[in-house]
């Protein structure tokens, strides 16, 4: 079963299709700007070494709170959307239903003793999903997309929306290919005459083993009926906000994240305040921040990154949501705000 998690590299067709990207480059797929995953004079057993031993306040050390919210009867005459913490999280609207990069496994790693999840934070499973018309795995890193998980999910979903070599794994966890959609940057679907997804650049890396780039990285752009929404994914902070904003904004809320940074890789996550930048940028009326929250996967500790993000949305008079696990976040409606990680 470990090496099933693991998952596998494209192969046959769809490798076909990685090769002839114009983001495919020198054998791994590249960013618009060069991008060192880790600084050139990082120590790498030293991070290790930070790694094992975290400061204590990485992990909250009382049980976080959350709602428990019946999401097969969500009220959908405005677009919901509901948070499961990190980057999982659903959007409905007019009895559309979407599931973003589901981890519910209670573990962001390969195995179940690495990476663990926050205690309070796995109040939803798979079991409490209603059915699921369109999953988007914005990429392969075990925080996103979660092998576990999937499978349990698999027979719920009518199809599974994800970045160029993706379908790889999931077509080896048993998903048929007729079900899985593969996007390159800037690829688009109209999914019916009132939804349409567009995939889009991000800056960040792949893979679930020791070769990075085979599969590709990317954000999207929703359009649900009448709303616009930007699905941000993991991403440093680069110009491709700007160019998005501009080409397929403006947005009625960015879904960006806002945790799990650290000096040693400044590249390819967002600090809170860079979160904030890039919402202005992608001309987004409203911010939800996500990845924080769930998993220590950095060195901060676990709630700065809601402290520093809602001072930046303040400073810049951005309307920003900060729901408990399970609040529902009301497009134009409700946006929670009580700083419940205090």
């Amino acid at each position: 079963m470990l090496t099933k998690t693991f998952g596998q590299n494209p192969t046959g067709k769809r490798l076909e299709a990685v090769l002839k990207s114009p983001n495919y480059r020198e054998g791994s797929f590249q960013n618009q700007s060069p991008t060192e995953v880790m600084l050139k004079n990082a120590s790498t057993a030293k991070m290790l070494g930070d790694f094992f031993r975290k400061p204590k306040d990485t992990t909250p050390l009382h049980v976080l709170p959350s709602v428990k919210t019946n999401l097969h009867n969500l009220q959908d005459d405005a677009p919901v959307i509901v948070w499961f913490g990190h980057s999982s999280y659903l959007i409905k609207y007019n009895n559309f239903t979407v599931l973003v990069d589901p981890v519910f496994s209670g573990y962001a790693s390969p195995v179940n003793f690495f990476g663990k999840a926050f205690k309070g934070v796995d109040v939803y499973t798979a079991d409490d999903m209603p059915h699921i018309d369109m999953c988007i795995v914005t990429h392969d890193h075990y925080d996103h997309l979660d092998y576990k998980t999937i499978l349990q999910l698999k027979d719920n979903t009518t199809t599974f929306y994800t970045a160029l070599g993706v379908g790889s794994h999931l077509e080896y966890w048993g998903i048929e290919a007729d079900k899985i959609i593969e996007f390159d940057w800037w690829d688009s679907k109209n999914i019916n005459q009132n939804i349409k997804l567009t995939a889009l650049p991000a800056r960040h890396f792949s893979g679930r083993g020791l070769k990075r780039g085979q599969t590709l990285w990317s954000s999207f752009a929703l359009q649900l009926f009448n709303y616009n929404i930007y699905i941000g994914a993991d991403s440093g902070y680069d110009t491709h906000f700007k160019t998005i904003g501009d080409t397929c904004g403006p947005f009625n809320i960015a879904i960006l994240e806002c945790g799990q940074y650290g000096t040693n890789w400044p590249y390819i996550h967002m600090t809170p305040q860079q979160t904030v930048t890039a919402a202005i940028d992608l001309n987004a009326k409203a911010l939800l921040p996500v990845h924080h929250s769930k998993f220590a996967l950095a060195m901060h500790p676990w709630n700065e990154p809601l402290k520093r993000v809602v001072l930046a949305a303040a400073e810049n008079n951005i309307t920003i949501a900060t729901p408990m696990i399970g609040e529902p976040v009301i497009i134009n409606n409700n946006y929670p705000s009580a700083p419940w990680w205090l």
